[in-house]
Parts: structure tokens; sequence; C-alpha cells
């Protein structure tokens, strides 16, 4: 079969683009200590001592940490058509989770550093799902729950997360129903899926969603 001819607009030259350009970006503490103006895309970066994501610690990676999470902050009032300026979406975002795993007593904010990508709004979410595809990140295909703004948020039979039963702590999902797993076998779980062994995912697409649940309100 011949070579297919290459496609500089292909989604998978796109997605490297993107990705690279993250990539090339500087490391900034989690949340970045000057406030910024824009939208985009961010990647959180762990470097702790929670036995289960000791592989993806940078003792594990030749000092260089691995991505458990991507996201994006995308303007307020986007997603409904209207105009929408960016203002401090992508830093607000980052802040609110610095605030999630401050609430953890398993986790240390200093132990998490981000990259961010300010860009054009038209590209956001391509970005977020692109650079899912590309990392598989941990608590984005795996460990669900975290991108959630507001755990328990009106949504009816909801259980407590992944991320929340193994890191909890949240005022949010306290008073929620357990999850199914307990933190014992959710630890398991993890170990197993890091160890690359087969464990349920789910698609970018999916994760794309429930990344969606969030909301743009300032820190």
């Amino acid at each position: 079969m011949a070579d297919q001819p290459f496609d500089p607009l292909s989604k998978t030259v796109l997605a490297e683009g993107i990705a690279n350009q993250l990539l090339k970006a500087d490391v900034h503490p989690l949340p970045p200590k000057n406030r910024f103006v824009g939208a985009g895309v961010y990647a959180l970066y762990y470097s702790g001592k929670f036995a289960p994501y000791r592989k993806i610690t940078s003792e594990a990676n030749d000092g260089v940490p691995t991505v458990p999470y991507v996201g994006k902050a995308i303007p307020k009032g986007s997603r409904k058509g209207g105009a929408a300026k960016s203002g401090n979406a992508l830093f607000n975002r980052l802040h609110k989770h610095s605030v999630s795993i401050g609430h953890a007593p398993n986790l240390k904010l200093e132990h998490f550093s981000c990259r961010y990508l300010v860009c054009d709004e038209a590209w956001i979410t391509f970005c977020e799902a692109m650079l899912i595809t590309r990392f598989q990140p941990l608590w984005n295909v795996f460990v669900l729950g975290f991108g959630i703004n507001a755990p328990g948020g009106g949504r009816r039979g909801q259980r407590k997360s992944m991320w929340d039963t193994l890191h909890p702590g949240r005022p949010e999902a306290n008073n929620l129903p357990p999850n199914d797993k307990t933190v014992a076998e959710l630890k398991k779980m993890v170990m197993r899926f890091l160890e690359g062994k087969q464990q349920p995912i789910i698609t970018p697409t999916e994760a794309v969603i429930e990344e969606d649940q969030e909301d743009d309100s300032p820190a």
C-alpha cells in the first residue's frame, strides 16, 4: 500500500503541535503566582508521595513527572453562543484545582505544578481532547471526579467519585453516598492501571464531557 500523503491539517499533526507547544511552556506552581488573562488548556504534574501514584512521579521518570490531568478553561458565556470575554478563565480554573487538592489530607499542593497554554477559544475543546488522547492522564480517563466543579450538585443517584474516595475532604462530596469501590480496591486498580494492565477507562470524548461539568466563576 502506498504511503498516505502528508496532511499538515490532520488531527494527528495538529495534536502533536498542540502537545509540543504546551510542553514548551514554562512550569509554574499550582496555582501560578500571578493572575493572568486568557482562556486555554493546561496540564498538571504530580511529584508527591501518595503510594499508588509512584509510577507517575519524577522519581520514577528520570526527574520528569508525568501528567495526571489535563483540562481546559472556556470563557463564561461561550457555551451559550454569546459574546464571551476570556477574563481570567484559565487562571481561575487552575486556582479552583488548587483548592480541591488543598482539601485532600493525602495530597500536598507543593507537590503539584502546571503548564498552561492560552489559545483562541475556537481551538480550546479540540486541544483538550487531543491532549487527553496523547497523554491518557490518570485523572481524566480512570480516576474520575477531580474535574467536577460541584460534586453532588443535584444529580440524582450520584455517589462519591473515585477521586473523592481516594482523596476525601471536598465539602461538596462529604455527604454523598459512598462509591461502589473501597479505598483499598481503588488503590489496587490505580496501580494496575499505571502498570499498563487492562482497566476500564473512558474515551477522550467522555473525558471532555466529564470535565465540562465545571463552571467558569471567578476564583
